[in-house]
């Protein structure tokens, strides 16, 4: 390191020092637990330069910051404040090289907590913290004067909430995602006002806008003027009551600067900034190295010669390589265990299925799919409501649209072969889209875009045969003519469900279509679009397919045989899922409604579809354990805040929900082997890794038909009738319930 370097860093030491008084009296004092007797758990004190130039003053133990201490990283990043065995944890201060400042609480290494972050441009907020966050009651004053107090979710504000425009124009009422929704009161500096619904940042349904003179207009209200329906009522004091105003004028005037200022982007989180480690022969070198004093005492000093005030051997250069500020500590806690343990192999996750080229068996059938799909979402059609009459559920409800190969007024021409398209409640369809915010443009990109779709290698158990899309969001899924009616009887119920339950398990339908071919096999073709739940920037490492029943449920695979693409099953299950407290109990709730709801709709075989993503995976392929004795002692420390985390987020590109991109743990479990039925979910080992974990409830159109009654009959003569699939509805509900819930438990 230069001299320079050594200058300019111990010219922070020497204003670190100089703010050491003041520091306290910002923290308070911590006392530092030791985790075992042995003398390499004390605390001391220490001052390293870390290989990449990193600098950390502070208390040290073992090989991690804990206790108080200050962390500067060389882009200008700096955190001072309370640690936990490498870990951000209590009260602290971090800043970044843009002037921006976080001033609170930290959970785990993310901002989490009551804290106040003030930005570069001078917007503050300050509130509460869900792992980087803001999520719960917080007040944000922007740099443009304009003022919010309320309710966060996500980032975003949510719930009930006050924004206040620097010109006096205020709105009090519900927010949803950043923007007015629900109920709510836009009040204007002239004296002017709407009392009503919104919905997406305007007014949308039933509301009264009133003048300052007391006159006012009552009525349905929508951007649409086909849809605005009212009565004016003037006033009775005042001659000059607009009667000549047109409702729209609340669009297009009134609301013209009542525009969100939006809040400002944290560049990276702390949770984000990694800690140096060792890295090449250079940088293994020690970096204090142990002197004497002129009393004869030892002291430490690192190679530069400045000297630290450590009293306590410390013979660890650094941090494990890669390893987060916001990581679980576990490695610190287990450094005396772990190497007794085995480890679980984990193989690369490879790119599923064959991509459909020129030449390919379904070829054609490929290109009709998408020239279907971008006629029905490229259509001009009214912005759709989510309030849909009876009529747009009707079976009856479809379009069909000739294709053919010299193209028509309402399609383009292609070099397939002539065909005829079929969409199903078109109008329903395209208000699912909406109520899970898919965007038009991005659906169609996805599906009928240059990329080819993939073919899964092999159909499945019912014959269907599975298509993915290019980047992975969307699963076509062929079906026969008797689900298609399943899904029709029941997409009233469905629609409903999944609109009063946004945090549903069960599938995430997109749209329902048919190609019928021309010529002499007037061959039809049925097929949904769905949701792909392994959609995500994670690797899937492990995935299950759980319906609580032993018949037959089993890959009777051997662990070296088992693929990341291997769909395992009941009895090839050898986890349970540790899901945090307020998850586990919006879990535990969620799960409760869908079955209720497929209960009610006589569905059964359904199941719980599990994917695993090993966070803690080495380039060697192997994760290793920790012991959930060791892990849950905590060394006293909090767990992340459970306020309203059914949307959370990791970092920003990684949003988290139930059931997606949820961190977790996964515990070993072993299965004994004494009696003649399996024991279906193990006995726990204690052992423990860490996860993001995917669920979701698939495959919920097989009714309860005959033929299935039938099944039920025939196999209850050979084998125990509870464990097989085909049962009563409400006899499947319960035992899935009662299955899952032995395998999803409280991480307490």
């Amino acid at each position: 390191m230069s001299k320079e370097i050594n200058k300019a860093w111990e010219a922070t030491i020497r204003k670190s020092s100089g703010t050491k008084k003041r520091a306290s009296s910002i923290f308070s004092q911590m006392s530092v637990a030791h985790v075992d007797d042995d003398v390499s758990s004390e605390v001391c004190q220490v001052e390293k330069i870390l290989p990449n130039g990193d600098f950390y003053t502070g208390q040290w133990m073992v090989k991690f910051p804990h206790g108080q201490g200050k962390y500067l990283w060389t882009d200008g990043c700096m955190y001072f404040g309370e640690w936990i065995t490498g870990s951000t944890m209590g009260k602290g201060r971090f800043s970044w090289p843009s002037g921006a400042t976080y001033e609170g609480e930290f959970k785990s290494g993310f901002m989490d907590g009551k804290g106040t972050y003030i930005g570069a441009s001078g917007d503050t907020y300050k509130g509460s913290w869900v792992m980087n966050l803001k999520q719960g009651q917080g007040t944000e004053s922007y740099p443009n004067g304009d003022f919010y107090d309320g309710e966060w979710k996500k980032g975003l504000q949510n719930g009930q909430g006050r924004y206040q425009w620097k010109n006096g124009n205020q709105y009090i009422g519900q927010w949803k995602n950043g923007v007015f929704s629900g109920n709510g009161t836009m009040m204007w500096n002239n004296g002017n006002r709407y009392d009503g619904a919104w919905e997406e940042g305007l007014p949308k349904g039933n509301g009264t806008f009133r003048w300052s003179d007391g006159s006012f207009y009552v009525g349905v209200w929508s951007q649409d003027p086909e849809e605005q329906s009212g009565t004016y009522y003037p006033s009775e004091s005042s001659s000059e009551s607009p009667t000549d105003w047109d409702p729209q004028n609340l669009y297009t005037v009134e609301l013209s600067d009542c525009h969100i200022c939006p809040c400002e982007k944290v560049a990276i989180y702390p949770s984000q900034k990694t800690l140096s480690g060792c890295g090449g022969d250079d940088d293994n070198r020690p970096l204090f190295k142990k002197r004497t004093d002129g009393s004869g005492r030892p002291r430490w000093s690192s190679e530069d010669g400045r000297i630290s005030s450590c009293s306590c051997n410390d013979e660890n250069g650094g941090f494990d390589v890669g390893r987060k500020s916001g990581f679980s500590g576990m490695e610190a806690r287990s450094i005396s265990t772990r190497t007794s343990f085995t480890r679980l192999r984990i193989k690369n996750p490879k790119r599923q299925g064959e991509t459909i080229s020129k030449g390919h068996k379904n070829y054609e059938l490929m290109l009709n799919l998408q020239l279907g799909i971008r006629h029905s979402v490229g259509r001009p059609a009214p912005t759709p409501s989510l309030d849909l009459k009876s009529s747009a559920f009707d079976p009856k409800e479809k379009v069909w649209t000739r294709f053919p190969p010299e193209g028509s007024k309402h399609t383009p021409p292609h070099p397939s072969s002539e065909f005829r398209w079929k969409d199903y409640c078109p109008v329903v369809f395209r208000a699912l889209r909406k109520l899970f915010k898919v965007d038009p443009a991005d659906y169609m990109i996805s599906i009928c875009g240059n990329d080819a779709l993939r073919e899964l290698s092999s159909p499945g158990k019912s014959g269907s045969f599975f298509y993915l899309t290019n980047d992975d969001r969307y699963m076509i899924k062929t079906m026969k003519k008797a689900e298609v009616k399943v899904f029709l009887r029941m997409l009233p119920a469905y629609y409903k469900h999944v609109r009063s339950f946004e945090n549903t398990l069960v599938t995430k339908f997109y749209g329902l279509h048919c190609v019928k071919l021309t010529g002499t096999s007037q061959k039809k073709v049925r097929f949904v679009i769905m949701g792909n739940l392994f959609c995500s920037q994670y690797a899937i490492h492990r995935r299950f397919d759980l319906k609580g029943s032993t018949f037959g449920r089993t890959t009777d695979k051997p662990e070296s045989e088992i693929e990341p693409t291997t769909t395992l099953k009941d009895l090839d299950l050898n986890f349970i899922f540790r899901l945090q407290k307020s998850w586990f109990q919006e879990f535990c709730r969620q799960v409760d409604r869908d079955c209720d709801f497929l209960e009610q709709e006589r569905i059964m075989d359904y199941s719980m579809l599990v994917g695993l993503h090993f966070k803690e995976t080495t380039s060697a392929g192997t994760v290793a354990p920790t012991r959930i004795s060791l892990a849950s002692a905590e060394d006293g420390r909090p767990g992340l805040s459970g306020v309203d985390t059914d949307n959370l987020s990791v970092d920003p590109s990684r949003w988290i929900q139930l059931g997606i991109n949820m961190p977790a743990r996964a515990e070993m479990t072993v299965r004994k082997s004494t009696s003649e039925t399996p024991q279906l979910v193990g006995e726990p080992t204690g052992e423990c890794y860490d996860i993001i974990i995917f669920f979701g409830i698939i495959d919920i159109l097989q009714d309860y038909d005959i033929s299935k009654k039938l099944e039920h009959a025939y196999k209850s003569f050979q084998y125990d009738p509870t464990s097989i699939s085909a049962v009563d509805p409400r006899q499947y509900s319960k035992r899935f319930r009662d299955f899952i819930f032995r395998v999803f438990v409280d991480d307490t």
